[in-house]
Formats: structure tokens, C-alpha cells, sequence
């Protein structure tokens, strides 16, 4: 039987008799009267009493694997290198469970390898608005079970879907809060102790260190594991964690607004011939001239978009050589800036890192003659239709620089006792013996997580030092 998670993997892994070396027929038969003989204890029968406060179980399967075989880029484990998987066996033991009164159904996936267990569990988390048990998470599961490692995954109850939109609320205007809490917290203390349990009903002995590794909104759910439950694990990797979802929310629809309530639309080149001119003009800032903006604070303050207008450059969109606009000029240093109040221009929040990429956010569409429009932001919609006004058919994509402040507001006092992980005092999970490490690259892909990860960086190390 062929797990569903796994199926999904296909194209990436393969299994199949021909990995396997041919048996003589003598051996072939001992392994068989050892087989016969050898109780199999990768059946839901060795996982008896499962307890969780809270919950009620409704099933749990357990099939074994075996050959199971491929290659995982580094790219896709976040925080480790790159491994070749070669005839790995392990017992896959999916629990399906629900919280009473909630309406939910989660779905825990454990993999437990049959052979040369390190004696540790790696839990991976989840990407986007998935929690886990997706293409990314099993790459991760992979992984781990290569390693050696005990591994697992969470759905966190929202199943399949890709986005909110099926979830997040259950009638127009009324919010999905249980649904909200078992994707900002409560399913993943609920992973470590059922993990736990399965490795101590299989094994009979209890892994002696646990891991969490995740990255983006798998790092948000290591943050929110060291601040909520920081005895869950002994050590986290949270990397590029998502922790204030109010500001990256905000601050994805931050240039669309800008751009229309100012009527400024530059194409695309010309951002990214601004972030070009700002490299050598703050590479050499840190001391070291190597290509990359390492002072991100020091480069604002020293580099004037506006000081280029009118500057001449070759646009390849366009086929011809250009002038640098205002447009370009006012939409860059307000992505550099961050989002402002209406009243007095005061910033509310961090903008982009200097050397970013920022096409990824002002969007435009742009004639043979250089006139541009601006292109649909779907996070407008998403969190103006499923957060704010929840009503997604009538939600308007207009919004204003008040309008924005206060979406900022509402999603803060609504969401952040759900979502957000960016409290600094990680105290007790310090003195759980807890350790965690924690990164984002400064031009990564991921471009408007990486300002609230240092923020809320800085934050821990000053309350550290109280």
C-alpha cells in the first residue's frame, strides 16, 4: 500500500526490485522462516493508547516501506546538504485524531526507520500556508530518514489546501479560529508528543534528543515551538521564520498601494538597475568589497535613489536604452522604506533590505512606449477578502495609505495571538536546556521575511541581556 504523501513524490523517488540483490534459494527460504517467525511491529497494533489531552483518535495505519530510494538537494532541506537515499526501510504510521467541538480532522504522518535508528527525531515543518505533509515537508522527511533520524509531519488539520481560501472562514464574516489555532500552534505540540509516543512504542525506549527543522512557515512554527512548548524539542532550526505575519502581509500589499495612490508605475528595469547602482555604492561599507550589501542599515542611509533620475541605462525589457524616472526613484525608496501613516508620513514598519530584489513586489505591465499599469496583487484580495472584510466576493482591492494602517490594526488585534511568534523572551525554553538557531539570507527569495526575522532577532538578544 502506497502512502498518499508518498505517492506524491513519485517523479523524485524511486523503489523497485531491481535495487535489490538476488537471493539463492536457500537463503530465500531462511529469510522466509525468519520472517514467519519475527513478529512484524510496523502494525497499528503496536501503538496502543495513544493519549493527548484534548483530543479524541480516530484511526492510525502503519505500512512498512522498503527500497525505498533517491536524492535530495540541499535546496530542499533548508538547513543540510544534499543526500543520496539508497534502500531505506521504515514503518509509516499516519495518526488521524480530531479535538472535540472543533470539526477538525488532523492528520499526523511519523516514519520510523526499521534499521540503524540514531537514536534522535527530526520533525520538518511546513512552507507557505501549509503546515506539513507536502511535497517540501516529505523532501525533508527524506532526508531525515537517511540520516538515521526518526521523522514526522503535521496537516494540522487543513488537509490539502494550498491557501486559506478553503479554510479560513466558515461563513462570510465569521472567521475560522480553531482552524487559525491549530495551524498557529496547538497541532504542533500535539506532533511532538504523538511522535514521541510512536518512537517509544516501537523501539521500547524514548528518542534521546528531538529536532525541529523548518524553514519560512516552517520557522515560524519553530519560533512559536520555543516561545509556547519549550520542552517540545531539544533543539530548533527556524530558518527564515515568518513572525509577524501582519507585516508581511502588509508589507506585500505596501508597493501596489503605493503605486496607486501616488500613480506611479515604473518598469521593471528600472528597479532592478537601482538595486545594481546601490551594490558598489554600499558594498565596501562592512570593509569588505565583495559584491554584496552586508551594511543594509548603513546602505539607506547613504544611497539616493533620486539622485539617479534622468540617468541613462540599457532597459532589456525594452530593447532600448532609457531615462530613470521619478516613478522608479519614489517606488524604490518606498520599498526601502516601508509603509507610512497617511497623516504624517511616519513609518510603521520595516521596508526592504537594500540589494533585494524588487520587481517581486511592484508589479507593473508596460507598453511598447514605456507606459505601465499596475499588475493585480493577490495578496490584496487574500487578506482584504479573508482577514479583514471576510467577504472575499465584495472585498474591494482599492486601498488607501489609512486604508492600510488600519488593515495593519485589524489583522494585529485579530490574528497575532494566532499567527505571530515574534515574542523576544525566550527565557523558558533557555532554561529548558533548549538550543536554536536561527537565519535568513539578506536577498533571499523569501524578500519581506527577512526584515521582521531581524527585528524580532534583535529583540531576543536584547532581552537576553536583561
Amino acid at each position: 500500500m502506497m502512502a498518499g504523501g508518498l505517492a506524491r513524490l513519485s517523479p523524485t523517488f524511486s523503489n523497485g526490485p531491481g535495487l535489490q540483490k538476488p537471493l539463492d534459494p536457500l537463503n530465500a527460504v531462511a529469510n522466509t522462516i525468519d520472517t514467519i517467525l519475527t513478529p512484524n511491529p510496523c502494525v497499528a497494533e503496536t501503538f496502543p493508547s495513544l493519549s493527548l489531552l484534548g483530543a479524541e483518535f480516530l484511526s492510525i495505519e502503519a505500512s512498512l516501506f522498503t527500497n525505498y530510494s533517491g536524492w535530495i538537494p540541499a535546496g530542499w532541506r533548508f538547513s543540510q546538504p544534499s543526500v543520496n537515499i539508497h534502500d531505506v526501510t521504515f514503518c509509516n504510521i499516519t495518526v488521524s485524531y480530531t479535538h472535540p467541538g472543533h470539526g477538525d480532522v488532523v492528520n499526523v504522518e511519523t516514519w520510523l526507520p526499521t534499521d540503524e535508528w540514531n537514536g534522535r527525531l527530526q520533525a520538518v515543518g511546513g512552507g507557505g500556508w501549509r503546515a506539513g505533509r507536502f511535497i517540501l515537508s516529505y523532501a525533508g522527511m527524506a532526508g531525515a530518514i537517511a540520516d538515521g533520524y526518526a521523522t514526522v509531519t503535521t496537516d494540522a488539520g487543513l488537509g490539502n489546501a494550498e491557501g486559506p481560501m478553503p479554510w479560513a472562514l466558515i461563513s462570510p464574516g465569521n472567521s475560522n479560529l480553531y482552524a487559525l489555532q491549530d495551524l498557529g500552534s496547538q497541532t504542533l505540540n500535539d506532533e511532538a508528543i504523538i511522535a514521541k509516543h510512536l518512537i517509544k512504542s516501537y523501539y521500547g525506549r524514548e528518542q534521546s534528543y528531538s529536532y525541529w527543522n523548518g524553514c519560512s512557515q516552517g520557522g515560524r512554527q519553530g519560533t512559536t515551538l520555543a516561545q509556547r512548548y519549550p520542552a517540545a524539542y531539544d533543539g530548533i532550526i527556524a530558518a527564515a521564520p515568518a513572525v509577524n505575519w501582519a507585516g508581511v502581509f502588509i508589507s506585500t500589499m505596501w508597493p501596489k498601494v503605493y503605486m496607486d495612490v501616488t500613480g506611479q508605475y515604473p518598469q521593471s528595469c528600472e528597479l532592478d538597475e537601482l538595486t545594481a547602482l546601490a551594490v558598489p555604492a554600499c558594498d565596501g561599507l562592512d570593509g569588505v568589497e565583495d559584491g554584496i550589501i552586508a551594511d543594509t542599515s548603513g546602505c539607506k542611509r547613504i544611497f539616493d535613489p533620486f539622485t539617479y533620475v534622468g540617468s541613462r541605462f540599457y532597459c532589456p525589457s525594452a530593447g532600448r536604452s532609457i531615462n530613470l524616472t521619478l516613478a522608479a526613484a519614489a517606488v524604490a525608496n518606498a520599498m526601502w522604506t516601508g509603509p507610512v501613516t497617511a497623516e504624517n508620513e511616519t513609518t510603521y514598519l520595516h521596508g526592504l533590505e537594500m540589494g533585494t530584489d524588487l520587481t517581486k513586489g511592484a508589479l507593473t505591465s508596460c507598453d511598447e512606449n514605456g507606459e505601465c499599469t499596475g499588475v493585480p496583487n493577490p495578496a490584496v484580495k487574500l487578506l482584504m477578502g479573508y482577514f479583514i472584510d471576510k467577504e472575499p466576493d465584495l472585498s474591494t482591492t482599492k486601498i488607501s495609505f489609512k486604508g492600510l494602517e488600519r488593515a495593519f490594526r485589524s489583522f494585529k488585534q485579530q490574528f497575532d495571538s494566532f499567527l505571530a511568534s515574534d515574542d523576544p523572551d525566550l527565557t523558558p525554553f533557555r532554561d529548558s536546556g533548549g538550543k536554536m538557531i536561527t537565519f535568513h539570507g539578506l536577498v533571499s527569495s523569501q524578500w519581506l521575511i527577512c526584515p521582521f526575522a531581524k527585528l524580532a532577532n534583535d529583540n531576543i538578544t536584547r532581552t537576553d541581556r536583561l
